[in-house]
């Protein structure tokens, strides 16, 4: 696997054994269906198992309730092989880890944390994250989804949510609302919400082109009643959500890492193996150069997730450097998915190649957790001490 700068010697052992056991995973169980899955248009759920076996559900959060107990690069590993073999089966992991059991973790009493991370570790129960809605993608202050206290202590919830990963397959999902028909984001809060909950619909959504491996629905909330136990009690305000939003973007940018991998690989094998004009194209310059482009921005993203990776565990990164690495990451591996494409030739649109379908679904991560674009105005304002969004 690419690692030109030598990262490997900068990774303890227990770093290097984590992410050898998920290669090994993705390299024996995934990339033989992954393909098919694609096209098919499924999310391969009999690997949810094997994965809850290997530990990569919730891997950073603590021991005591049945996970990993990793630090924050171990856990970007993992991140990274996942996605080497699909961007919808580290979705499926990132969602459950970093967007479902985290802000359980960080906003849940303990007993939600005893009752829930033990089994969505072992994978026993499957979680999602309700927070995007249809008309309130990239200003999610602005969401419409209610949740009213009764007289008796319960919630009764109404409302909806768009673009949810694991939606339709999920357990349970947290879910944010506003809390009585306040419309301030000081409101918001997160419910911990059962799917079969009466009022709970979900409903997968149908015509994607991109992430075709991963489970995508439409949540619809009507007058879901809710008992006081299901509100995460130390959640409140948007920066609850936002604080779950930078642990899923900070395991985006290792992933991208690992898709961008996966086609620089494939593409420099071909480029070795395809003769034309009775030599192979790796020895022409122009291929030669593309090789070299993804090369230098793979290593150069490598290199920052992994010094993000150790502030993150020393406890001083902060959001915005978090931006910093998905917004680079992900422009970086859309860059070298579409290359590794052009390099591939007329064989670059057959899905038993792994670029084309890296290049669909990283038009995706481009867009979620926070578009390309906010993630410039983030960065625009922490330089210039200026806001753009207003």
């Amino acid at each position: 696997m690419l690692d030109f700068f030598n990262i490997d010697s900068q990774l303890s052992e227990e770093e290097r054994a984590v992410r050898d056991s998920v290669r090994r995973f993705v390299d024996e169980r995934v990339l033989p269906i992954i393909g098919k899955c694609y096209v098919d248009g499924r999310f391969p759920k009999e690997l949810v198992p094997e994965m809850a076996e290997l530990g990569v559900f919730g891997a950073n959060l603590p021991e005591e309730y049945g996970c990993a107990g990793l630090n924050n690069v171990a856990y970007g590993l993992i991140m990274q092989e996942l996605e080497r073999g699909d961007s919808g089966v580290r979705s499926f992991a990132s969602v459950q880890g970093a967007l479902a059991m985290y802000p359980i973790y960080a906003f849940g009493s303990e007993d939600q944390r005893r009752a829930w991370l033990p089994k969505m570790a072992r994978g026993d129960v499957i979680g999602c994250f309700g927070l995007t809605e249809a008309d309130f993608g990239s200003n999610p202050a602005g969401m419409i989804t209610m949740a009213q206290e009764q007289s008796d202590g319960t919630w009764l919830l109404n409302g909806g949510k768009m673009w949810i990963t694991n939606g339709s397959t999920a357990q349970i999902a947290v879910v944010w609302a506003k809390t009585n028909g306040d419309k301030s984001d000081r409101s918001i809060r997160g419910f911990i919400v059962p799917t079969n909950s009466k009022g709970f619909k979900a409903r997968d959504q149908k015509g994607k082109l991109s992430l075709r491996a991963s489970d995508t629905s439409e949540l619809v909330f009507e007058d879901v009643h809710l008992p006081n136990d299901a509100l995460l009690p130390k959640s409140g305000g948007l920066k609850s959500p936002l604080m779950c939003l930078t642990q899923a973007r900070y395991g985006i940018s290792w992933g991208a890492i690992g898709a961008a991998m996966a086609c620089y690989e494939e593409a420099l094998s071909y480029s070795k193996n395809r003769v034309m004009f009775d030599r192979p194209i790796g020895s022409f310059q122009l291929q030669q150069e593309r090789i070299a482009d993804m090369l230098t921005e793979i290593t150069k993203a490598q290199l920052v997730s992994l010094h993000l990776g150790r502030l993150k565990d020393v406890g001083t990164y902060t959001p915005q450097q978090v931006s910093l690495a998905k917004r680079n990451n992900v422009d970086m591996a859309t860059d070298v998915a579409r290359e590794a494409r052009r390099l591939l030739g007329a064989v670059g649109i057959l899905a038993e190649y792994g670029a084309m379908r890296h290049m669909a679904n990283l038009e995706s991560v481009y867009t979620y957790e926070g578009t390309h674009d906010v993630h410039t105005l983030i960065l625009g304002q922490a330089a210039t001490g200026m806001s753009a969004f207003q």
